[in-house]
């Protein structure tokens, strides 16, 4: 601001005035005052603006961690905010391991709101509230499912139906799961998911050929060593997310196993990586691109005053590519 005022030779108040919008600057000077901070580049701090306006026009989006399905949802978020009059600060907040991830997305706000955002997207929270120290949030795919805060997620039951059903299709019985984290209502309702689809065909599952993978690629090495090192493994694998499925992949040519031809793997969420993987990966598409365009049109509304609905849970699709194929006589 000092910079400001020198360069358009006027005093700091007077900057102070014209940037704030505040009355008491003759037209003239307000205009080439604005000259000059658009010459220089000038931005005033987030912080005093919150001061002043009680408001930043800044959303933020809080992550656990940018992995891949958090990113895809930061790209649909980042092109839905074009011509909003808001700016978007993404935020990682819950990197540190154990016990300190419950309520990550707490202790993000407290150290957000207020001051640099005015509302918060939410990525997989542990904890779901409509309002976190005064500042609003929509939840995407929460922990518990939906409950609280306004909320927006894909139906992983219908997925995980289609995934299994695809498999019994082309005519596997023996098929595996390896699923995502149990604390998650995603990876609950996809094992319900798989499970129902095994039953309405009448296929047992076998307990043997059911391990949990984590949504983590080293989280899935072992179970998917543990499942492919049997006299009589499983002839398709169902993978609750694509970096487990991937993994499951490399496990497989680690072991000297073809893929599809001498096991069939399908995945979940359709990231990119599922399509740059060797073969490229049969999975099931989640809209994340939508699913984040449609939380922050969400939390705009909410900041706006207006009505909306609270849950969104939008349609998932199979993308079929080369990971799968008819069980081998």
């Amino acid at each position: 601001m000092t910079d400001v005022a020198r360069v358009a030779g006027v005093s700091v108040a007077t900057v102070s005035k014209v940037v704030n919008g505040r009355y008491g600057v003759a037209a003239s000077t307000a205009e080439r005052v604005l000259e000059v901070v658009e010459d220089l580049g000038y931005e005033s701090s987030l912080v005093a603006r919150s001061l002043r306006r009680r408001r930043t026009n800044v959303i933020g989006v809080l992550v656990a961690e940018f992995e891949p399905f958090s990113t895809e949802l930061l790209k649909g978020i980042s092109a839905a905010i074009e011509g909003t009059g808001y700016e978007l600060l993404a935020y990682s907040g819950g990197s540190t391991a154990g016990a300190d991830r419950v309520g990550w997305e707490r202790r993000s706000v407290s150290r957000l709101g207020g001051t640099l955002i005015d509302g918060a997207v939410i990525v997989t929270p542990t904890v779901v509230a409509p309002v976190h120290d005064g500042v609003p949030v929509v939840a995407i795919d929460p922990h518990t499912g939906p409950s609280g805060a306004p909320t927006v997620d894909s139906d992983s039951l219908e997925g995980a139906r289609t995934a299994t059903e695809y498999l019994i299709g082309l005519g596997h019985t023996r098929i595996a799961y390896l699923g995502g984290r149990p604390d998650l209502e995603s990876a609950r309702l996809r094992e319900l998911g798989f499970r129902e689809a095994m039953s309405a065909h009448g296929l047992a599952v076998d307990p043997d050929l059911v391990r949990v993978g984590g949504y983590r690629p080293d989280r899935a090495d072992a179970p998917a060593h543990e499942l492919l090192d049997r006299e009589d493994r499983p002839t398709a694998v169902f993978a609750a997310n694509d970096l487990s499925a991937i993994r499951m992949i490399e496990v497989a040519h680690e072991m000297g196993l073809r893929v599809p031809q001498d096991l069939s793997v399908i995945g979940y969420d359709n990231v990119p990586e599922s399509a740059t993987c060797t073969p490229p990966l049969t999975t099931i598409a989640q809209p994340l691109h939508q699913m984040g365009a449609e939380a922050l049109r969400m939390l705009i509304d909410l900041l706006d005053g207006s009505e909306r609905e609270q849950h969104l849970r939008l349609p998932t699709s199979l993308v079929e590519r080369a990971s799968c194929a008819p069980p081998a006589a």
